[in-house]
C-alpha cells in the first residue's frame, strides 16, 4: 500500500514539474514573439502572469497558453515561434501584415482546433503539414497570395467544419475528398483559379449550410448533391463557366435564403420547387441562358428582397403573382423577351426602389398609379415598345433617382410635373419616342439632375433658359427635334459637343457653329421703342445703384463682424471655449498624447488651416505632448451632424478597425455644437495631386518612376483590401491620396457626409450615381476611378484639361491615342519615360493596366487584387 502511495506521489510530482516547465517555455515563447514582432501591445505589461496579457486565454489554474489572438494588429515579423505554443487550441492571425510562406512548423499544433490566417500576405503553397492538425475544425487562409492545388493531405481534417480559403491564387481542381468531410458546414473558395466541376458529392454526407465558389473558372453542372440533406442556406456561385439546369432538388433547402448563379452558361427554366424555399431572401441568375416563363412560384418565397434575371431568354409575361412580394426591392427581368404590360398588382410591392424592365418586348402603357410604389428609386423602362403618354402622376415618385424611358413609343408631351421629382440625378432619358410640344421650364428645377437626354422627339419652340437651374448638369442631348431660337448661355449646353443640339434647324449659337442672326429688320430688337429701352436701362441703373449700396454696407458690417471675430478668437482669455458633447480617441496608446481641447483651439486659427474643401476644412495641431495631428473639420448642412451623431459614431468606429498600410482611418473625434472634428495622423509630403502636378513643375523637381510606381502599388493594394471588406469608396482621386513621410500613399476615409448621405460627398458624379447601384457595380466603378490615377501617374496630366479640347476628359485623350495617330510612348510624361529603356518598359506596361481598368464597359474591368498583381509583377520582372 505504502508502495502504491509512493507511486502516486511520483507520478503527480513528475507531472507538476513537467507543467512547471511547459509553462516557462510559454512565457519564454511569448516573450521571442514579442520580440520577433517588434513588439505587441498590451504584452509585458504584467511579466509574471502572462495569462492575463492581451488576446492570451490559458487553461485551467491559469496553466498552459490555449488561445492566441493576435488579430488585427497591423503586425509583421515571422511567425514561426508559435508553433512552440504546444497546448494552442484557438489561433488568431488575421487581418496583418505578415508575409513569406505559412510555417509548415504549425502542422505540429496537434490541440489546434481553430485557426485563422487570412487577410495577410501570405504566399507560396498551403502546407501540406496542415493535414496533421486532426482536431481541426475552422480553417481559414482566405484573402493572401496562395497558390498550387489544394492539398491531397487535408482529407485528414476529418473534423472540419468551416473551410475557407477563398481570394487567393489556388488552382487545380476541387477535391473528391472535400465532399467526404462528414462535418463540413460552410465552403468558401471564391476568387481564385479554381477549374473543373464542382464535386458530385459535395453536400452528400454533410450538413453544408453555406457554399460560395463565385469568380474561378469552373464548369458542368449544379450538383444536384449539394441540396440532398436540405439544410443548405448560402449559394455562391457567380462568374463560373457553369453549364446544365437548376436542379429541382433546390426545392429541398426550406432554409435558403440567397442564390446567386449569374454570369454563368445555365440553361433550361427555372424549377417550380424554387416554391418552396420560403426563407429565400435573393434569386440571382442573371446573364445565363434560362428561357422559358418567370414561374410564378416566386411568391411563395414571401421573404423575396431580390429578384434579378436580366440578360436570359424569359419569355411571356410578368406573373402578376409577383404583387404579393411585400419585401420585394429590386426587381430586375432587362434583357429578355418578356411582353404584355406592367402588371397593376406590383404596384402593391410598396418597398420596391428599383423596377428594371429595359431592353424587353413590353407593349402596354405606365399604369397612372405607378407612384403608388412610395420607395420607388430606379424605374427603368428604355428600349421597349412602350406606348401612350407619360402619366403626369408620375411627378408623385419623389425619391427618384434615375427616369429611364428613351426607345419606346411615348406620345403626348413631357409633363412638367418632372420637374417635381427634385432627387434626380443620375439620368431622365426621354429619347428615341414621340413626344412633342415644348420643352417644360419646369425642368429647371431638377438641380440635382446630371443627365438628360430628350433627342430623338417632335419637340418645338426654344430651349427654355430656366434650365439653367440644373446646376449639376455634365450631359445634355436635344438632337433631332424641331427646337428653335438661341441656346441659352450656360456652362453645361456651351462645353457639350455639337452634336447634343444638332438636327433642331431652328437652334443657333454655342456650341453649334452658325452664330444667331440679329440683322434682320422684322427682328425683336427693332420691334422695341427707345422709350422702353431707355426705360429699362433708367429702372437698371436704379437696381444697380441700390444693390450697390446694400452690398457696400454689407461688406463693411461683414468685415468688421470678421475683426471681431478674429479678436475673439485670437484672445483666448475673454472667449469661452466651446463645450465638447462628445470625443475619444480610438488608439489606445495615443489617448494621453491627445489633447481634445488644444484639438478644438487650433481649427479656431486660421493660420492652422492646410486645405479647404467643399464639405471639409483642414487644420495642423499641434499638442502639447508633441504630437502633431491632422484635423478635418466638417462643414454641416441643415445640422446633419447632430441629427445622424450616433450613426456617425458608429461608423467612424468601423472605419478606424480597418487596419491596412494604405488606408488612412480616423484615430478620434470630437463633436460640438454642430460641428465634428475628425484626428488623424498628420502626413507631411500632401496629396498624390500635389506631387503630380505642382511639385513637378518646380526647378528643383528629380523625375522618380520607381516612386510613382510604388505609390500606383501602394493605393490599389488599399482599395483591394477596402473591397474584400466589402467597403466601396466614393472618392478616389489623386487629391485624396496623401503622401507620409516616406510617401508611403494613404487612401483618404469616405469623407463622413457621404457616410450619412452618399449623394453628398465630392466624390466625382459618375461615383455618386454608381454608389446607388448595388456592389457589383461599384466596385468597378472604383476600378475606374483608379485608373485615373494611374493615368494621372503616368502622364503627370489633370483628368480634366482645356489642352484635351472640348468634352474630352484625360481618359477619352488616352484612348483616343491611336485615331490621332499618336503611339503609347507619346502619351506618358516624357521626363519620365525618356531616363531609361527599364523606367519606359515598365510605364507601358502600366499603361496596359490603366487602360483595362477604364475600359467603358464595367464588366471588363478587372477586380482590385488582380490589378495589385499585375503592378507587381511589372515591378519584379
Amino acid at each position: 500500500m505504502a508502495y502504491l502511495y509512493l507511486s502516486f506521489l511520483l507520478v503527480w510530482f513528475l507531472s507538476k514539474s513537467f507543467l512547471g516547465e511547459a509553462q516557462l517555455n510559454d512565457q519564454a515563447t511569448l516573450l521571442a514573439i514579442k520580440e520577433e514582432l517588434g513588439g505587441v501591445a498590451g504584452w509585458g505589461d504584467n511579466q509574471t502572469d502572462y495569462c492575463r496579457w492581451e488576446g492570451i486565454r490559458c487553461g485551467l489554474n491559469h496553466s498552459l497558453v490555449e488561445r492566441l489572438d493576435l488579430s488585427r494588429r497591423m503586425l509583421r515579423g515571422n511567425v514561426t515561434l508559435i508553433s512552440n505554443l504546444k497546448a494552442l487550441k484557438e489561433l488568431d492571425l488575421s487581418y496583418n501584415n505578415f508575409n513569406g510562406r505559412i510555417p509548415s512548423a504549425f502542422g505540429n499544433l496537434s490541440e489546434l482546433e481553430y485557426l485563422d490566417l487570412s487577410s495577410n500576405k501570405f504566399e507560396g503553397s498551403i502546407p501540406v503539414e496542415l493535414g496533421g492538425l486532426r482536431n481541426l475544425r475552422s480553417l481559414n487562409l482566405s484573402n493572401n497570395f496562395l497558390v498550387g492545388e489544394i492539398p491531397q493531405e487535408l482529407e485528414m481534417l476529418a473534423k472540419l467544419q468551416d473551410f475557407h480559403i477563398s481570394s487567393n491564387r489556388l488552382n487545380g481542381s476541387i477535391p473528391h475528398w472535400v465532399g467526404r468531410l462528414t462535418d463540413l458546414r460552410v465552403f468558401t473558395a471564391y476568387e481564385n483559379e479554381l477549374v473543373g466541376k464542382i464535386p458530385d458529392n459535395l453536400g452528400l454526407v454533410s450538413e453544408l449550410v453555406s457554399l460560395n465558389l463565385h469568380s474561378n473558372q469552373l464548369d458542368g453542372s449544379i450538383p444536384k448533391s449539394i441540396f440532398a440533406m436540405g439544410k443548405l442556406e448560402i449559394l455562391v456561385l457567380t462568374q463560373n463557366g457553369l453549364t446544365g439546369e437548376l436542379p429541382e432538388e433546390v426545392g429541398n433547402c426550406r432554409g435558403l435564403s440567397s442564390v446567386r448563379i449569374g454570369n454563368n452558361k445555365l440553361v433550361g427554366t427555372i424549377p417550380r420547387t424554387i416554391g418552396n424555399d420560403t426563407s429565400l431572401t435573393y434569386f440571382e441568375a442573371d446573364n445565363n441562358s434560362l428561357s422559358g416563363e418567370i414561374v410564378s412560384e416566386f411568391a411563395l418565397c414571401t421573404n423575396l428582397t431580390l429578384l434579378n434575371l436580366a440578360y436570359n431568354g424569359f419569355t411571356g409575361i410578368i406573373p402578376p403573382e409577383i404583387g404579393q412580394l411585400m419585401n420585394l426591392q429590386e426587381l430586375i427581368l432587362s434583357g429578355n423577351s418578356l411582353s404584355g404590360d406592367i402588371p397593376r398588382s406590383i404596384l402593391g410591392c410598396k418597398n420596391l426602389n428599383k423596377l428594371d424592365l429595359s431592353e424587353n418586348q413590353f407593349n402596354g402603357t405606365i399604369p397612372n398609379k405607378i407612384c403608388n410604389m412610395t420607395r420607388l428609386q430606379y424605374l427603368l423602362l428604355d428600349q421597349n415598345s412602350f406606348k401612350g403618354e407619360i402619366p403626369h402622376e408620375i411627378g408623385n415618385c419623389v425619391k427618384l433617382l434615375q427616369l429611364q424611358l428613351g426607345n419606346n413609343f411615348f406620345t403626348g408631351s413631357i409633363p412638367p410635373e418632372i420637374g417635381r421629382i427634385r432627387n434626380l440625378q443620375i439620368a431622365l432619358n426621354l429619347s428615341f419616342n414621340r413626344l412633342h410640344g415644348q420643352l417644360p421650364s419646369e425642368l429647371g428645377k431638377l438641380d440635382k439632375l446630371v443627365s438628360l437626354d430628350v433627342s430623338s422627339n417632335q419637340l418645338t419652340g426654344n430651349i427654355p433658359p430656366a434650365l439653367k437651374g440644373m446646376l449639376s448638369l455634365i450631359e445634355v442631348n436635344f438632337s433631332n427635334n424641331f427646337l428653335t431660337g438661341p441656346i441659352p448661355t450656360f456652362v453645361p449646353f456651351q462645353k457639350s459637343p455639337d452634336s447634343s443640339f444638332q438636327a433642331n434647324k431652328g437652334l443657333c449659337g454655342e456650341p453649334l457653329s452658325f452664330a444667331c442672326a440679329n440683322s434682320d429688320p422684322a427682328d425683336y430688337h427693332h420691334t422695341v421703342s427707345y422709350r422702353i429701352i431707355l426705360a429699362v436701362i433708367g429702372s437698371g441703373l436704379a437696381v444697380f445703384v441700390s444693390v450697390s449700396v446694400v452690398v457696400v454696407l454689407f461688406m463693411m458690417r461683414e468685415r468688421q463682424e470678421k475683426a471681431a471675430r478674429s479678436v475673439e478668437i485670437e484672445d483666448e482669455g475673454t472667449s469661452d471655449q466651446p463645450t465638447i458633447i462628445a470625443g475619444t480617441v480610438f488608439v489606445e496608446n495615443l489617448r494621453q498624447a491627445v489633447d481634445l481641447d488644444a484639438v478644438v483651439k487650433a481649427t479656431l486659427k486660421d493660420s492652422n488651416k492646410i486645405n479647404n474643401g467643399t464639405f471639409s476644412t483642414s487644420y495642423k495641431a499641434v499638442m502639447p505632448s508633441g504630437l502633431i495631428l491632422s484635423v478635418k473639420r466638417l462643414k454641416s448642412m441643415d445640422r446633419t451632424i447632430v441629427h445622424h451623431q450616433n450613426k456617425m459614431i458608429r461608423e467612424l468606429e468601423r472605419l478606424s478597425k480597418l487596419c491596412h498600410d494604405n488606408l488612412v482611418h480616423p484615430i478620434g473625434f470630437v463633436i460640438y455644437e454642430d460641428v465634428a472634428l475628425l484626428l488623424h495622423h498628420y502626413l507631411p509630403n500632401g496629396t498624390l495631386a500635389q506631387l503630380l502636378h505642382e511639385s513637378s513643375k518646380q526647378s528643383e523637381y528629380q523625375p522618380d518612376w520607381p516612386r510613382r510606381l510604388s505609390i500606383a502599388i501602394g493605393v490599389a493594394e488599399g482599395l483591394a483590401f477596402l473591397h474584400h471588406v466589402a467597403v466601396i469608396h466614393l472618392d478616389i482621386s489623386s487629391s485624396n491620396v496623401l503622401l507620409d513621410a516616406d510617401f508611403k500613399p494613404l487612401v483618404g476615409e469616405i469623407e463622413i457626409s457621404k457616410l450619412l448621405d452618399p449623394s453628398k460627398g465630392t466624390a466625382s458624379i459618375s461615383a455618386v450615381a454608381e454608389y446607388a447601384y448595388t456592389m457589383q457595380v461599384t466596385a468597378p466603378g472604383n476600378v475606374y476611378s483608379y485608373g485615373v490615377v494611374l493615368l494621372e501617374i503616368l502622364t503627370t496630366r489633370l483628368p480634366v484639361d482645356e489642352d484635351f479640347g472640348e468634352g474630352v476628359d484625360l481618359v477619352k485623350w488616352v484612348h483616343g491615342a491611336r485615331a490621332r495617330g499618336e503611339t503609347p510612348e507619346q502619351i506618358l510624361d516624357a521626363r519620365l519615360s525618356t531616363v531609361s529603356f527599364g523606367w519606359r518598359r515598365e510605364m507601358l506596361a502600366a499603361l496596359k493596366v490603366a487602360l483595362l481598368c477604364t475600359d467603358t464597359t464595367p464588366a471588363k474591368r478587372p477586380k482590385m487584387k488582380k490589378v495589385v498583381e499585375m503592378l507587381q509583377e511589372i515591378r519584379q520582372n
